[in-house]
């Protein structure tokens, strides 16, 4: 396994993929009825960014470093830097969240946090973060396992969010398998598919793959920091969203576009629209 999260933590697709998680959160917990998120590709939660990996690369520079201290923040983005600033509390960015950490501190007394990973070392880090809260469970596991092995779940209301490190060229067409699964399961839950934008063949293939699945409906959201044409480079990322719940698009119409502007390095765009609508 040679990805590293660390290497990339806090980078523009970190972002976007941060604050989407945490407005589903938000909109969900609008209900009193008991939530469970789940994470198939978890990763160790928390990350250093003055650690060897993170300053290595300084990808976070260009993603979290530029909105740290901006001024006028959309009201979306409070529950999020909510988290940081409690995690960086003498108000020096230096510890940056993954999504089990967000969706730990996010959640409510009555959720349930539901976390897999497969590599055997950062699972031990990945509970050594996530010790002390009775609400986590940490499983050790084939993340591909995740909507057959943890799906339906008590709780009846559900949020997975499929983020595999995309080292292997049919990742994308497991991650359309992972949906299917876990719409059959329970159809109800809210699924969330990260995705790089850098390859354009494929991700024409992964789009129409989406659009036959069997998500009852099914939101994209995409976040350009490049030209989409761009295949030296990383140009974006994307969330495909099964079952958006209410509220998400009209927020992310305000969000996508200040990310654009302060996140675009050569060019910054974005789109969203629904492969699968109601």
């Amino acid at each position: 396994m040679n990805y590293r999260h660390a290497f990339h933590a806090g980078n523009h697709a970190d972002v976007l993929k941060h604050l989407v998680i945490s407005r589903i959160i938000a909109l969900l917990s609008r209900k009193e009825a008991p939530l469970a998120y789940l994470d198939s590709h978890a990763g160790v939660g928390l990350y250093d960014l003055q650690g060897d990996q993170a300053t290595r690369t300084g990808e976070w520079l260009e993603g979290i470093g530029r909105l740290w201290d901006a001024p006028d923040l959309p009201e979306a983005t409070a529950d999020y830097f909510g988290v940081l600033r409690d995690l960086n509390p003498d108000g020096a960015l230096r510890y940056y969240p993954g999504s089990p950490e967000l969706a730990r501190q996010l959640t409510r007394e009555q959720d349930r946090v539901l976390l897999n990973e497969k590599h055997p070392e950062d699972g031990q880090l990945l509970k050594d973060n996530m010790k002390g809260d009775r609400r986590v469970a940490v499983h050790l596991g084939e993340g591909w396992h995740v909507p057959r092995a943890l799906l339906p779940v008590a709780e009846k209301r559900a949020l997975l969010l499929i983020d595999p490190p995309f080292e292997k060229a049919d990742e994308l067409e497991r991650c359309v398998t992972a949906l299917d699964e876990a719409i059959g399961r329970m159809r109800q839950t809210v699924v969330a598919i990260w995705y790089p934008i850098k390859d354009e063949r494929q991700l024409k293939r992964f789009y129409q793959a989406l659009g036959k699945s069997s998500a009852p409906k099914l939101l994209r959201a995409e976040l350009f920091v490049h030209p989409a044409d761009d295949a030296s480079r990383l140009a974006g990322s994307g969330l495909a969203i099964a079952n958006a719940p209410w509220g998400l698009e009209d927020e992310l119409k305000q969000l996508l576009p200040w990310l654009a502007s302060m996140l675009a390095q050569s060019q910054g765009d974005f789109r969203l629209d629904w492969l699968i609508a109601d």
